[in-house]
């Protein structure tokens, strides 16, 4: 980390974002692609190059057009190899280049912004010589069968995919990363960037304790970063849009037999399709591959006979939980409930993907699962459904959850909204075939931090720190 000294001046009003792509891919690569395409939902590039830029920029000019600021935000994008296989594959990521603390208009002292939001806060560039976002995206997803089973980005503007995935709303996903949706904590231990808080942190509320994160020793952070269920987002933007934008929350109904528990709180898949406050209804089935740990569905099914037409039951482990929804999907079952493998108070929410499926997919924690399992010699029969009484993805008081699994997850845990939300939102970890132009509460969260705040103090030449994150 490089530590430096800058001097500003007060801002006045603030006008739509400028958002420059800063194209670092090298000839006939990214997006200097030359491979000749056809114009697609919209997008008129002629070459796979052309398209993605032209996809880049329709994404800048959507923030642009949200956001505030009279200073240019410069976003360093290329396309490059990253990590993808048959079942998961690492789409984008992006975050700042820079991040800077004490500056004229900083709405908190002692605070990190990311470089674009203190860049507006302040009226002026505060680090001149840097772009302030990174952001790379996966080159392997086009025309490579081993990388997602074949799928590959859809370049349209209009979110008509098909099978393949739509690359407009991961830009914005991503983008909004570099723009101030993320914790710069290290989850492992809590220990913060020099001892100084990020503007995140002070909208972080751990439930169980009470405290927000920048209230948390390292300690405390890194135990409240595996509380699942228990993170909120809590700011006032946000809060008040929630019930704009989400829904019922999903839960498992046993009609039989008879039990204490007969409603059961469900998480929610990010992929496959959505329950509605009818439901799947049907007995529940242990799942058996006959390998290993028959009941994980790690390999086809050998009890077909017994899964087809009804709901599987399948406990956590070993491959992904697409994999495991797949198999079950492929034996004739009509919706998927896994069983988590740690203990927790909340099921914990299901990332990733499995394209083709077209059933539910939901969970439920290690003492439900073992509820749901004792009872099967008696049949057990379950609805999945929504409970339109209380909005999925927030708390009874509509503060919207964080993503915090257990184990933690870096790079996904804490700097996302959980995937218990329904509708998705954006800025869940993985994105899903509903979304596409779209920012939801994304904005609102934007406007908690600051983006939406103007400057407020009158002193000029305010000293800076500033930190270099790569």
């Amino acid at each position: 980390l490089i530590l430096v000294l800058a001097l500003t001046v007060g801002a006045g009003a603030a006008s739509a974002a400028t958002i420059t792509i800063v194209n670092m891919d090298a000839s006939n690569e990214g997006f200097n692609d030359s491979t000749p395409a056809a114009p697609v939902g919209g997008n008129p590039g002629t070459t796979i190059g052309q398209q993605r830029l032209n996809l880049f920029q329709r994404a800048a000019d959507i923030w642009g057009g949200l956001l505030e600021s009279d200073v240019e935000i410069r976003i360093e994008s290329s396309f490059d190899v990253l990590n993808c296989d048959d079942s998961g594959g690492v789409l984008g990521s992006a975050g700042p280049i820079v991040i800077n603390r004490d500056h004229f208009g900083a709405t908190f002292p002692g605070t990190w912004y990311h470089g674009a939001l203190s860049d507006k806060q302040a009226g002026v560039d505060l680090d001149p010589g840097f772009n302030d976002i990174r952001a790379r995206f996966n080159s392997r997803i086009d025309n490579n069968d081993s990388c997602l089973s074949g799928t590959n980005w859809y370049y349209g503007f209009d979110g008509n995919s098909g099978g393949d995935i739509a690359l407009l709303p991961v830009l914005l996903h991503e983008m909004a990363h570099g723009l101030g949706f993320s914790t710069f904590v290290d989850g492992s231990d809590g220990q913060e960037i020099l001892g100084f808080p990020a503007i995140y942190e002070r909208f972080i509320l751990d439930k169980s304790l009470g405290l927000r994160w920048n209230e948390m020793s390292s300690g405390q952070r890194a135990a409240s970063a595996v509380n699942t269920g228990n993170l909120v987002w809590d700011g006032p933007a946000v809060t008040a849009a929630a019930p704009s934008f989400l829904e019922g929350t999903p839960v498992l109904e046993i009609n039989a037999p008879a039990v204490q528990a007969d409603i059961l709180p469900l998480g929610s898949a990010s992929f496959g399709p959505a329950l509605d406050s009818f439901g799947v209804s049907g007995d529940l089935v242990l799942a058996d591959d006959g390998t290993g740990n028959p009941s994980d569905a790690c390999s086809p099914l050998v009890n077909a006979a017994q899964m087809a037409g009804n709901i599987a039951l399948i406990d956590r482990g070993t491959c992904s939980f697409g994999n495991k929804a797949l198999a079950a999907q492929a034996a004739g079952a009509i919706a998927v409930v896994i069983v988590d493998n740690v203990v927790s108070a909340t099921p914990p929410g299901l990332g990733g993907t499995a394209p083709g499926l077209t059933i539910p997919v939901g969970s439920v924690t290690l003492a439900d699962g073992n509820l749901l399992k004792s009872e099967l010699a008696a049949g057990v029969n379950v609805t999945l459904r929504l409970n339109p009484n209380q909005l999925a993805g927030a708390d009874d008081q509509n503060r919207v959850k964080l993503y915090a699994p257990n184990p933690l997850q870096p790079g996904s845990s804490i700097s996302h909204f959980d995937v218990s939300a329904n509708p998705s939102l954006l800025m869940e970890p993985a994105i899903t075939s509903a979304l596409n132009d779209k920012v939801d509460l994304t904005l609102q969260h934007f406007q908690d931090i600051g983006w939406g705040a103007p400057a407020t103090s009158s002193v000029e030449n305010v000293p800076v720190a500033r930190s270099s994150l790569g």
